[in-house]
């Protein structure tokens, strides 16, 4: 049976942050140890219809879908489909060009491939085209040796793993996606890498901030090199048709109890479904990197996949908490200590994180991580 208190104050906030202007339409799903204690929406969907979100409306979530698919390479890893020290070039033999044969599939899920460029007249369209972007990565000449530095890899991240995925199994990263976990955990309708133009109607419209647009980074920045117009996602580039029908895994479609299932299936909570030991998940969200982050030009941590800490007040245990947040303010994370698994979706598309943030101090209050636990926080 659900717990009231927190459905309660999960949609309270949601009424209240729909309420003050500060977003549009919202989507949040908690789920401890295994029960959704928390499915709660507020606003619109779409503000020209006014058609309400509901808990079955998807959302472009941006990079939080990074997360599923560091997910679905750990899930194959535990079924023996996969290895975290495959050499790309071992089933990408193109890829092996200008020094990259030593790529691994650890290496990409740690950012530290050396592949995060893309060129600067990069189209929306040529995103699209999934043959034309793997080529691009494969021809890349790295930045760094791979291992050597870490670089946050926006856009090519999803073609790296998505590649080798397609080739280690040789099937499509839809279909892995489907076999490995929608399928499974019964999300099949709510969580796509690429959206089925028959679903389209149930995605939520992004809404673009109010007054000028943020500047972007400055010409010639690592950043810039790594998300060139043409790949830098905004309201409108994530309402196309194309993109959201496009097998562009770095970006996702999704809803936010399906992506919580996800994390909640990692933390071996779903009935039926144990994606990973407990051995493997601890060694998956352990933070296995601080320092630079070459592209983003900050501090940062990483765990294999993931980013650690919580975004909330609440801190976690070092290794506890894992997930990813799109830079429209999207987020999915679990925390091991705490058997939580938390999602929130958004259609007012700006990086602003207050939503995600004050989402996970409700979620910290009903279920309070251990007291005096090791910061965890990047």
């Amino acid at each position: 049976m659900a717990d009231i208190a927190p459905q309660h104050a999960v949609q309270a906030l949601l009424d209240e942050l729909v309420e003050d202007g500060d977003e549009v339409g919202l989507q949040a799903a908690v789920i401890k140890d295994g029960a959704l204690v928390a499915d709660a929406q507020s606003g619109v969907a779409d503000p020209v219809s006014g058609e309400p979100v509901s808990a079955g409306t998807l959302f472009f979530a941006g990079s939080t879908a990074k997360g599923v698919l560091s997910s679905l390479v750990h899930a194959l890893v535990a079924a023996g489909r996969l290895d975290y020290d495959l050499r790309l070039a071992e089933v990408w033999p193109e890829f092996a060009a200008h020094g990259k044969g030593n790529v691994t599939v650890r290496h990409v899920l740690m950012h530290q491939a050396g592949v995060p460029g893309l060129p600067p007249d990069l189209t929306t369209e040529q995103l699209c085209d999934w043959d034309h972007m793997c080529a691009l990565v494969a021809e890349a000449t790295p930045w760094w040796p791979p291992g050597t530095a870490f670089g946050y890899h926006a856009q090519t991240f999803g073609f790296l793993l998505g590649e080798t995925l397609q080739r280690t199994t040789s099937a499509r990263l839809v279909a892995v996606l489907r076999e490995t976990l929608t399928e499974p955990l019964a999300v099949t309708d709510e969580l796509h890498f690429a959206a089925p133009a028959l679903l389209l109607d149930r995605v939520a419209v992004q809404v673009a901030p109010s007054g000028p647009p943020p500047p972007g980074p400055p010409p010639g920045s690592p950043l810039a090199r790594a998300m060139p117009p043409g790949a830098a996602p905004d309201a409108a580039f994530a309402n196309r048709r194309d993109v959201l029908t496009a097998q562009i895994p770095s970006f996702g479609t999704m809803s936010a109890r399906a992506v919580a299932r996800v994390y909640a299936a990692l933390l071996g909570h779903v009935a039926g479904t144990r994606l990973l030991s407990s051995e493997q998940l601890a060694a998956a969200a352990a933070v296995a990197y601080r320092g630079r982050d070459e592209v983003m030009e900050m501090e940062i941590g990483w765990s294999l996949g993931y980013s650690p800490g919580r975004p909330g007040g609440a801190r976690s245990r070092s290794g506890s908490t894992f997930g990813m947040v799109g830079m429209n303010g999207s987020a999915a994370y679990a925390d091991i200590d705490t058997g939580v698994a938390i999602a929130l979706m958004r259609n007012r598309f700006s990086p602003d994180f207050t939503a995600i943030a004050r989402l996970d101090d409700v979620v910290a209050n009903a279920y309070p991580p251990p007291a005096n636990p090791e910061d965890g926080g990047p």
